[in-house]
């Protein structure tokens, strides 16, 4: 397995991040566990997870499946950099969701007991929050990373605006700020490029990009999936929709006799800004599949006839759209 820094920080990551969404809806606790232990065995020591995953608001159900697993002991805990968020409504009640100094406080406390840790080491805001000032968002973190309950802070689903927001502010009051943040990244969804990857660079925040296989576009559309999440109606109709794109994407997987899904990761992992794309595997054998992906460098002929196939916005803005 192979490593990097998450961002600026000194935190050393796997390439490849164990995403936890499908434990609890669509893989059973036993086959979690599974996948979590064969996750440590390939190396991977980033998972990822949030407190409104598993399908029943409130409950954290996710949350618990992987504090479970961290009760078996065998070290687990200690190999793990755990990432949770913050932010989706937990309750009916209106400081139930978002970033109030309440809700974050009650979150991660409710966090920590399900997840049976001590510490949550990336606490990620799962979504900007318009209607609470920063002060008191970098207030209520500074507090929780003074009681050792929070080690690392990132974002998720920023702007760039909100980025540099975020980080001036922060730089302000002399604390770390965001040392990542989680987007939507792939080879058929670019839009990130424009603004939060310069943004990014520019204040040494690490990309963790979501959905890194277009929610199964980029896997390989035949024959169409039959169960998960790639087998929803919406997805069907995107790869009916994007039929041309995605033939001449698997015709060239082919020709350099790779899987779709293997290029889809690679293309991601060689851009610099990234840190690891997630996994989000149904199955051990999905699990086992996807390291092959740290094997393959693709060629600059290959990015450039991915870059044709998949132009994305055009760089970063302002060059992207103006002159």
């Amino acid at each position: 397995m192979q490593y990097v820094h998450l961002g600026r920080s000194g935190l050393r990551v796997s390439r490849l991040c164990l995403g936890t969404m499908n434990f609890g809806p669509y893989t059973n606790e036993a086959d979690s566990f599974k996948i979590m232990d064969r996750a440590l065995e390939h190396g991977i020591n980033f998972f990822d997870t949030a407190n409104v995953y598993g399908g029943r608001t409130g409950e954290g159900v996710t949350e618990q499946i992987i504090g479970r697993w961290f009760a078996q002991s065998g070290g687990r805990r200690e190999k793990v950099v755990l990432a949770t968020k913050v932010y989706g409504r937990m309750g009916d009640w209106p400081n139930q969701a978002r970033l109030s100094a309440l809700h974050i406080k009650r979150a991660c406390e409710e966090s920590l007991r399900r997840l049976r840790t001590d510490h949550i080491d990336l606490y990620q805001m799962h979504h900007v929050d318009r209607e609470t000032p920063w002060v008191e968002i970098w207030q209520t973190m500074e507090q929780l990373y003074r009681e050792g309950k929070v080690l690392y802070v990132g974002s998720s689903n920023f702007a760039g605006w909100h980025i540099a927001q975020a980080q001036e502010i922060a730089r302000s009051r002399h604390f770390l700020g965001l040392v990542s943040e989680q987007s939507l990244y792939n080879l058929h969804e670019r839009m990130i490029e424009l603004e939060v990857i310069p943004a990014c660079e520019a204040y040494g925040v690490g990309v963790i990009p979501w959905s890194p296989l277009a929610r199964g576009l980029l896997a390989g559309a035949s024959p169409p999936p039959s169960q998960g999440r790639r087998a929803s109606d919406e997805v069907r109709k995107d790869s009916e929709q994007h039929r041309a794109k995605l033939e001449a994407y698997e015709k060239l997987c082919r020709e350099i006799e790779e899987r779709p899904a293997d290029v889809a990761l690679a293309w991601l992992l060689q851009q610099k800004i990234v840190t690891a794309p997630i996994i989000g595997p149904r199955t051990l054998e999905q699990l086992d599949q996807s390291l092959r992906t740290l094997e393959i460098t693709l060629t600059s002929k290959t990015m450039t006839r991915l870059d044709e196939i998949f132009p994305g916005p055009g760089g970063p803005a302002p060059e992207a759209y103006a002159w």
